[in-house]
C-alpha cells in the first residue's frame, strides 16, 4: 500500500472491477454452485424446507443485494461463518481457470494512465482467491471487498460502499472513474452517483434489462477496449483506432 502522499500525487484515472461473473464467464456456473450452498446454509441453520429457503434466499438478495446481509440482520449469522461454509467451499480450482484473453485485455490498459482497482461483495478471501485462479492477481494494485469481519456489513449498491472504494483507491474530485460489472443495480447506483463511464455487462443468453442501468451495456469485456481507447497504450489505442469505423 502506498503512503498517503503517494495517493494525493496520483492523477491517473481509477478503473474499478467487478469481480464475480465480471472477470469471468458466468458459462463457468461459480454462480449456481454458490447458489447451492447459499440454499444449504438457509435449511441448514434456518430449519427450513427447500422451497422456504430459496425463496427467503431470493428475498434477502433482493432486499439488501446480498443474501448474507438478510441473514445476519434477521437471524444473527456469523458472517465468516457463512463464508467458511458458502464462498471459501466452493470448488473454485475445478471451475476456474485463467484465461489469456482475459490477461490481455488488461494488460491493454496504460498503468501510467489508470490504476485497476479490484470492487466486490464477496469477503477478501474469496476476491484474492478467484483472481489468483485466474492469474491476473498482479494486474490490479487493491481491491475494496465486503468486510465479513465487520458488525455493519458494507456492500454495493449502497452509497457507503462506493464511498469507501473511492476513499481506498485514493480518488480525487478531479479523477476520472470508470467501472464495469454485471450488476444492474450496481451499474445504476454507480451511474446515478456520477460514475458516467460505468459499463454494464450483459453477456450473450443472459435476459437482457427493459431499461439501460446506464449509459453504456457491453456483452464482453473486450468491448471496454473500443469504449475507452483514452487509457490504452499507444500501440494499443493505434490498433482499435484501426478496426473501428
Amino acid at each position: 500500500m502506498g503512503s498517503v502522499e503517494g495517493l494525493s500525487a496520483d492523477r491517473r484515472a481509477i478503473f474499478f472491477f467487478d469481480i464475480d461473473n465480471c472477470l469471468y464467464s458466468k458459462s463457468k456456473n461459480v454462480h449456481d454452485h454458490m447458489a447451492r450452498l447459499i440454499n444449504a446454509y438457509f435449511i441448514k441453520h434456518l430449519n427450513l424446507g427447500v422451497e422456504e429457503a430459496a425463496r427467503l434466499h431470493q428475498q434477502y438478495y433482493k432486499d439488501y443485494g446480498l443474501a448474507i446481509e438478510g441473514l445476519v440482520r434477521h437471524h444473527k449469522i456469523d458472517p465468516l461463518d457463512f463464508n467458511r461454509e458458502v464462498d471459501d467451499a466452493l470448488p473454485l480450482d475445478e471451475l476456474l481457470s485463467p484465461d489469456p484473453e482475459t490477461r490481455q485485455i488488461m494488460e491493454s490498459f496504460d498503468r501510467s494512465k489508470v490504476k485497476l482497482w479490484l470492487f466486490t461483495n464477496a469477503h477478501i478471501t474469496h476476491g484474492r482467491r478467484v483472481i489468483k485462479l485466474l492469474k491476473i492477481d498482479d494486474l490490479f494494485e487493491g481491491i475494496t471487498y465486503c468486510d465479513y469481519t465487520q458488525r455493519k456489513l458494507i456492500a454495493k449498491p449502497y452509497p457507503e460502499m462506493f464511498d469507501r472504494v473511492e476513499r481506498e483507491a485514493g480518488v480525487r474530485e478531479d479523477t476520472p472513474i470508470y467501472y464495469v460489472d454485471d450488476s444492474f443495480l450496481n451499474c445504476q447506483a454507480a451511474y446515478a452517483r456520477g460514475w458516467t463511464n460505468t459499463a454494464h455487462l450483459v453477456e450473450p443468453g443472459t435476459p437482457e434489462p427493459s431499461e439501460k442501468a446506464c449509459k453504456y451495456q457491453i456483452s464482453h469485456l473486450r468491448e471496454l477496449l473500443q469504449l475507452f481507447p483514452e487509457l490504452l497504450r499507444q500501440k494499443e489505442s493505434h490498433m482499435k483506432d484501426g478496426v473501428r469505423s
